[in-house]
């Protein structure tokens, strides 16, 4: 049931969701903010059936710069005065593990919201919905396959995954068997990505992408009034956000001087 109604929900409408989510990420450096922005982006992902895709792409995206984060800022913060452990020039300060905190929490926020996004799209009727509203045909195109670049390379992880355990590849259990059957997987990914960019260039030069007119599709994109009066409140709301950052930014060294 929770699958079939975000199905009806416009492309359109679950892009304006994410985008404010990215916003306000960005423009609020707040924990309540990231937290809210996680919790929602992961109520999506259970309505719409992809809890397991996002998590797992959040994953490996949050992992590693995670782990950058706390080597870098967690060890070598050079405001921090708090200090918890020390080895010769490394030192764990609490400024440190609080801003590396913050820095993996912001960053796992706006990755999930995009992911929860782009799983869940269909790409051609986000498509279409773009090209109806004037976007050029090329540029159309570009977005579309930005935002649905998550489920691509997902399934073709699960593709190349299953021809290499076909060939007797055997994954251990465990974080480092998993993350061994990764590397493993991670060179046929690029040069399958790769020989797909060209196949698809070609058959955007078939289909005439670059000539100038105007486009239809015969594919459909459910839609409502109250999902257009949605989607340009969010799009108020965002301006607003940034209003509210940008603005007092602007006016500060005014104030400042007129002090």
């Amino acid at each position: 049931m929770g699958a079939a109604a975000a199905r009806r929900l416009n492309p359109l409408t679950g892009l304006a969701l994410a985008a404010s989510g990215v916003v306000a990420c960005l423009a609020w450096a707040q924990w309540t903010v990231w937290f809210a922005a996680i919790g929602c982006a992961t109520v999506a992902a259970v309505r719409g059936g992809t809890l397991r895709r996002v998590a797992a792409a959040s994953g490996v995206v949050v992992a590693p710069f995670a782990l950058w984060a706390f080597l870098i800022h967690g060890l070598f913060f050079p405001e921090g005065t708090t200090v918890l452990a020390s080895w010769g020039p490394a030192r764990v300060t609490a400024e440190g593990l609080a801003y590396a905190s913050g820095f993996v929490l912001r960053t796992a926020a706006l990755v999930t919201v995009m992911l929860a996004f782009s799983v869940w799209a269909d790409i051609a009727v986000l498509r279409a919905a773009l090209l109806r509203r004037g976007v050029p045909a090329p540029l159309g195109y570009v977005i579309a396959s930005a935002l649905g670049l998550a489920a691509v390379v997902g399934e073709r992880m699960r593709l190349i995954r299953q021809a290499q355990e076909a060939r007797g590849l055997v994954v251990r259990a465990g974080p480092g068997g998993r993350l061994l059957a990764a590397r493993l997987q991670v060179l046929p990914l690029v040069f399958a990505l790769v020989d797909e960019a060209g196949e698809r260039a070609a058959a955007l030069e078939a289909r005439g992408q670059r000539l100038p007119g105007t486009r239809t599709s015969y594919v459909d994109e459910p839609d409502s009034l109250a999902q257009k009066a949605l989607r340009w409140a969010l799009m108020a709301a965002c301006v607003g956000i940034v209003g509210s950052v940008v603005v007092p930014a602007l006016a500060a060294p005014f104030s400042g001087g007129a002090g």
